[in-house]
């Protein structure tokens, strides 16, 4: 049986689902020591992946531009085909989309990633030597960790998952945010912003949230939508300072700080996860026990919608719906239990 010396992941996008694989890497390296690792990136992500050990090589794609040029194409193509020089022993499809599979059949010939029924582009399936079987519609979690470690003959448990080591790294951040967090009080995060409209959650609402706690709250924004939203709630509340525009670098720093993250269904929300820092995501219309992993410091709030993950209604806005009051409940419960 052919020894791993050199491996590539390709998980392209987004931050959430970057994150949710980032996971097995620790349990990767436990497994094989020396095993190089190198991951296949968009360059809007790559700094969530930096300054992490498992890591050996972070090798960015824009695959993004082709929307806007296409000849773009020809370039990327030409730079994926370039790394094929590097010999992997192996390379991981962990995304299961067509663009995903293309970069990974380009870069090497040994190709693994998700059966024909386990991912939403069955298509894709075609570019694999070796396929692997689970539901769509599982943990997005238990996907990512079956995806990365069934090609490399080994297990990741979810007693694994439920013990693993915090897994964002950062270095040389930016230090103002240090001045934003207090000894006095706890430092709560909002993360307000998400990829679609319908998955924020109501700026009235999250305002009443702090008028409801007496602790430090902090608003973490990245689009001018955002930060909208960053100025509504710090003036409509007494107790929270919108943050200033923040690197992904200085937000994994200013996460791993914070006593409690309270966010929509979006990769800055899940990074309290990865950093085992308690945090609430909030959830309408995506699935709550898909997209998150339920732990005692981890907790989910849900809409009342019923919600199909292989067909996810862009204008269900129920989100809005949450009452504000069951988020102040369950913060409280997190924040203050070992007081009780």
């Amino acid at each position: 049986m052919k020894e791993f010396k050199r491996i590539a992941i390709v998980k392209l996008s987004a931050m959430g689902d970057i994150i949710h694989a980032m996971v097995a890497l620790q349990f990767i390296k436990k497994k094989y020591p020396s095993l190089k690792i190198d991951w296949f990136v968009e360059k809007a992500f790559s700094q969530i992946l930096q300054n992490n050990p498992h890591i050996d090589n972070i090798y960015e794609l824009n695959l993004k531009k082709i929307k806007d040029n296409k000849k773009e194409i020809f370039n990327q193509i030409k730079l994926a085909k370039n790394y094929s020089k590097n010999n992997y022993d192996l390379i991981i499809d962990a995304q299961g989309l067509m663009k995903s599979a293309i970069v990974s059949k380009l870069i090497g010939k040994n190709v693994a990633g998700y059966s024909k029924n386990s991912t939403r582009e069955k298509i894709a399936a075609f570019f694999y030597n070796q396929k692997i079987e689970i539901a769509y519609d599982k943990n997005a979690i238990e996907r990512n960790t079956k995806i990365l470690s069934s090609p490399l003959r080994f297990e990741i448990s979810k007693e694994n998952i439920l013990n693993k080591d915090p897994f964002l790294f950062y270095k040389e951040e930016n230090k103002k945010i240090y001045e934003y967090l207090t000894n006095s009080k706890k430092n709560i995060l909002f993360i307000v912003g998400a990829s679609w409209p319908s998955k924020m959650y109501s700026k009235e609402k999250f305002a009443k949230i702090v008028n409801y706690i007496d602790e430090n709250f902090l608003i973490a924004w990245g689009s001018e939508t955002e930060k909208d939203i960053a100025d509504f709630v710090e003036k409509n509340s007494k107790n929270a300072k919108a943050l200033p525009k923040l690197d992904l670098n200085s937000l994994k720093a200013l996460v791993s700080k914070v006593d409690l993250v309270i966010g929509n269904d979006t990769g800055p929300t899940h990074m309290a996860w990865a950093l085992n820092i308690p945090s609430i995501t909030l959830f309408g219309n995506t699935p709550g026990y898909r997209n998150t992993y339920i732990t005692k410091i981890n907790k989910i709030i849900e809409s009342n919608s019923k919600v199909n993950p292989f067909k996810l209604d862009k204008n269900d806005f129920s989100i809005k719906n949450i009452d504000e009051k069951n988020i102040v409940k369950v913060a409280k419960e997190i924040l203050y239990e070992e007081k009780n």
